[in-house]
């Protein structure tokens, strides 16, 4: 069924979205060549510049893939950049949610595969975060305190575990300021993070687990607390 032609405005981006549907309801799957341009253009009533752009963009995205005499096909079916907007307005506890789920498994990971290296590279970033709060230095704390994460993440072993947690990297961010910055959300103490990182130097991938989880739990607590507060 052809798509209702498009209003003259943002035409680019309204043609990206059209396209964009049409991947995400399965209309054209991954691996199936899109129409041709002369196509699109009937379908959407648009200039060819624009569907030039519209596609630009989604290949871009990594979501299509031109090729060369031979068409445009789909790569993906989600938008990368969408995506990340979409997270960054999930609400702060849809994210600190993702974020201990990758926090307790890259623990659980670090714990069974971590090598005397990431230990000290722990313990030495650690230690560059205390005191920083206290002082009102924070986006030194922000910096210190991702780079910890990221470290066991990396002490994983998990390339995937490691993309994807880099692929939340702004909404993680954005949790740590948020909690740091709420007198009423407690941030993760530096004993709860030290707790992390023996249970690692053990090689304890349970403890490493549960105390990952525990870092979390006070925060996730407080904003239940928040939301059913009259």
């Amino acid at each position: 069924m052809p798509l209702p032609l498009i209003e003259r405005r943002s035409l680019v981006e309204q043609t990206a979205e059209a396209l964009r549907a049409r991947v995400a309801t399965g209309e054209w799957p991954v691996d199936a060549r899109i129409p041709p341009e002369a196509e699109l253009v009937r379908l959407f009533g648009v200039s060819r510049n624009t569907v030039r752009e519209a596609v630009r963009c989604l290949a871009h995205a990594g979501m299509l893939e031109v090729r060369q005499g031979d068409g445009t096909y789909v790569r993906a079916t989600a938008d990368s950049g969408e995506t990340l907007r979409r997270i960054a307005h999930a609400s702060l506890r849809d994210r600190i949610e993702v974020r201990c789920a990758l926090e307790e498994n890259a623990a659980r990971l670090a714990a069974a595969r971590r090598s005397e290296d990431d230990v000290a590279a722990l313990r030495a970033t650690r230690d560059r975060c205390d005191g920083l709060i206290a002082a009102g230095r924070i986006d030194e704390y922000i910096t210190h305190d991702f780079t910890f994460h990221r470290r066991i993440v990396s002490a994983s072993g998990n390339a995937a575990l490691e993309e994807l947690y880099l692929y939340f990297a702004t909404a993680i961010r954005a949790s740590i300021r948020h909690s740091i910055g709420d007198a009423q959300l407690p941030e993760p103490s530096a004993a709860q993070h030290r707790d992390v990182l023996e249970a690692i130097a053990r090689r304890d991938s349970d403890g490493a687990a549960v105390a990952a989880r525990a870092m979390f739990a006070p925060l996730l607590a407080s904003l239940d607390s928040l939301l059913v507060r009259p």
